[in-house]
């Protein structure tokens, strides 16, 4: 295979940085591997089906400070995700993770479409069942 030797010093060159990119994706890539089932498991049942979110009642300024922190791990997620396509990691799987975490228009309407898929909703429950907790309710079957 050939390639370009302008590649090739730029690698030499910057060796520490790809080494640095390689940890970090492989630090990420078993980061999401552990965060995402303890997230699923910690997950109320109705977390789906409910109409506020959890943070609805609390005080103006914790509210803030937890809308903040979590829209700024989303983009930091979200841009280790886009990364991750590139790079070794689960790039698709930490993009879905920093959607969760967002906060944008419709975002709830495409959760509840994405999670109401039965394979998806199996893959779940198969995980909060291993934990011991109760399935997700599915958004399109319960009620409100």
């Amino acid at each position: 295979m050939f390639v370009p030797t302008s590649i090739m010093t730029w690698f030499e060159v910057h060796e520490s940085l790809f080494w640095w990119l390689t940890i970090s994706s492989a630090l990420a890539f078993i980061g999401t591997l552990i965060v995402v089932p303890l997230l699923l498991i910690r997950m109320p049942a109705d977390y789906f089906t409910r109409q506020r979110p959890y943070y609805h009642g609390r005080h103006p300024i914790i509210r803030w400070i937890i809308i903040i922190s979590k829209n700024l791990f989303g983009i930091i997620f979200l841009l280790a995700g886009i990364a991750m396509l590139f790079l070794p990691g689960q790039g698709i799987l930490t993009i879905l993770l920093a959607i969760t975490l967002l906060n944008f228009p419709g975002k709830r309407y495409l959760e509840r479409q994405f999670i109401s898929l039965p394979r998806v909703l199996s893959t779940i429950n198969h995980i909060r069942g291993q934990a011991q907790k109760p399935p997700l309710l599915n958004p399109n079957r319960e009620k409100r």
